[in-house]
């Protein structure tokens, strides 16, 4: 399963990460020298969570991200859900079960 987020979008992405030496001009060196680049990755931070959806009445379990699960705080769980496609088929906003 790829690390994305459902809700955002978001996934991982690359990147690099500078080596470098030396002591920085203000504190009286003569600069930071670069000595190399790596390659690295940035990784999304999704959890697996069980969200609850007062408008079903119940749990829904999604791997989301923890800036989605901000925008789930924000904005209510059952309409973020709505627009990433996470509730179930055949599911509509009065029905309890």
């Amino acid at each position: 399963m790829a690390r994305r987020c459902p809700i955002t979008g978001r996934g991982t992405t690359s990147g690099k990460q500078i080596a470098r030496r030396g002591l920085p001009k203000k504190k009286g060196g003569i600069g930071l020298k670069t000595t190399g680049h790596t390659r690295r990755k940035f990784k999304v931070n999704v959890q697996q969570k069980r969200v609850w959806v007062a408008e079903l009445g119940r749990f829904v379990r999604v791997r989301v991200s923890t800036r989605g699960l901000k925008l789930i705080d924000k904005r209510g769980a059952y309409v973020v859900l709505r627009e990433a496609g996470l509730l179930p088929k055949g599911v509509s906003k009065g029905a309890k079960s």
